[in-house]
């Protein structure tokens, strides 16, 4: 199983950016996908997911500002990424499936990562 993460760059603060996260290999269907996100020198954490039931989860960071919504034919995930804030600068990473332990989401499948970077 890969995970292609696609879909950063550079945007000014208020200015807005899709991520697309593709699944590839065997005939198989996501239970979970979602993004994580790592800026300099800070953690790894997690921003969103999405089940394939259509249940979602956002960070307080991000509520508002970002929608997560997938196509299961095509095992897809994307992110739409609206009044970005320098803050948001980071590497996103999008995530698959996985177990669960206290309460955090341990994903099983990682993409390689994608740079995002908001100017002031």
């Amino acid at each position: 199983v890969q995970l292609q993460a696609s879909g950063g760059g550079l945007v000014q603060a208020g200015g807005s950016l899709r991520l697309s996260c593709a699944a590839s290999g065997p005939s198989f269907s996501m239970n979970v996908m979602g993004w994580f996100r790592q800026a300099p020198g800070k953690e790894r954490d997690l921003v969103t997911n999405i089940w394939s039931s259509g249940s979602t989860y956002y960070a307080d960071s991000v509520k508002g500002r970002f929608t997560i919504f997938r196509d299961n034919a095509k095992n897809t995930v994307y992110l739409q990424m609206n009044s970005l804030k320098p803050e948001d600068t980071a590497v996103y990473y999008c995530a698959a499936d996985g177990t669960w332990g206290a309460g955090i989401w341990i994903p099983e499948y990682w993409g390689q990562g994608t740079l995002v970077t908001v100017s002031s």
